[in-house]
């Protein structure tokens, strides 16, 4: 266990940004806020450090790290042959929860990319997380600030409490404002091919490419064996201690199948997840608002409530829709291994 520093900072200017800045730079380890997910944070370009993100989280060194940029003109430092689609999609929704996956350029290090040829690229929103980018004068490679498996912190207390004693500092920045980790896309021939879903929908990207595709392992796991492309891809995600339940369909019809279940099991501490209006008979009741956007951006800290409230069986109400519903849907049915009810 290592002495971990705790900073909270609510200002890109910050002094202290110089100091953690230099942390990175060095070889160390730093977990900062982003607009999307709290990031675990290293230098891109120090193959040691990556490892040590690795050795944190507890994560196999087989699932890529996202590099983060401070700006656009540094794309290039980290991909190489960078097409005019990826240029395209940065200027529309950059800096926000976008990552292009791009040829890599020789210079990372194998460690960041998990031995592809590839690298996932973004330019965060969050100001605090330029700054610290710019501070530490390198790229960052950063996975969420989590332990693998569990749920992605969307609160420094989230951080705290996984990465406390296990990395260098980390910054108390508040509450993150997307709350899923940002959208992962690959280019093939003028088509974005929508390997994560996120904060970046289909509906927006159609905006500026002409195709876009669902990768079908949004919805299936990665064989053993197969390499990831994308972080999020190959290993249980999102997971509370509490067994999970999805009850997927028409609000009304899911509502009535869930308030069954409770009358039905009287011996478990049960938790529900639901949108904003219904009333349930339930020890816990976490309400996600009344859209799928606000579901996003509440849904990691209600996992990790119900496990600090001892809940032990979660029913998620949840009614799918092709934009936000889909990111919601992603981390959902991970968090819940497969226990999923069509309504």
């Amino acid at each position: 266990m290592r002495e971990t520093k705790i900073v909270k900072i609510t200002d890109e200017n910050d002094i202290r940004i110089s100091e953690l800045g230099g942390i990175i730079r060095a070889g160390g380890l730093v977990c900062f806020p982003t607009e999307t997910v709290y990031g675990l944070g290293a230098n891109a370009f120090d193959e040691n450090a990556a490892y040590k993100v690795f050795e944190a989280k507890g994560r196999p060194s087989d699932n890529p790290l996202i590099v983060h940029l401070s700006d656009i003109s540094q794309l290039e430092t980290v991909a190489r042959e960078v097409p005019e689609e990826a240029y395209k999609l940065f200027e529309a929704y950059s800096p926000g929860p976008l990552t292009v996956i791009l040829k890599k350029k020789e210079t990372l290090p194998a460690a960041v990319t998990a031995g592809l040829d590839t690298v996932a690229v973004r330019i965060p929103s969050h100001p605090i997380a330029r700054a610290l980018i710019n501070a530490a004068g390198v790229p960052i490679a950063a996975p969420s600030s989590n332990l693998s498996g569990k749920p992605s912190p969307t609160k420094a207390e989230h951080v705290i409490a996984d990465m406390n004693g296990r990395v260098d500092a980390i910054i108390d920045g508040g509450m993150c404002s997307v709350g899923v980790e940002s959208t992962v896309v690959e280019l093939a021939k003028g088509t974005v091919n929508i390997l994560r879903p996120g904060g970046i929908t289909k509906t927006d990207l159609l905006k500026v490419i002409d195709e876009v595709k669902i990768d079908r392992h949004v919805t299936e796991q990665v064989a053993e064996g197969e390499k990831p492309k994308s972080p999020g891809m190959k290993y249980k995600h999102y997971a509370p201690d509490a067994e999970v339940t999805v009850i997927a369909g028409d609000k009304q019809k899911t509502f009535d199948e869930i308030r069954s279940r409770i009358t039905d099991d009287k011996e478990t501490v049960i938790g529900v997840m639901c949108y904003d209006g219904f009333a349930f008979d339930a020890e816990t009741v976490l309400y996600m608002g009344d859209d799928n956007i606000s579901y996003a951006e509440r849904l990691f800290d209600a996992l990790r409530q119900f496990d600090l409230l001892g809940v032990k069986k979660v029913y998620a109400q949840f009614e799918e829709d092709e934009d936000y519903g889909l990111a919601v849907r992603n981390r959902l049915y991970k968090a819940a291994g497969g226990r999923v009810i069509h309504i």
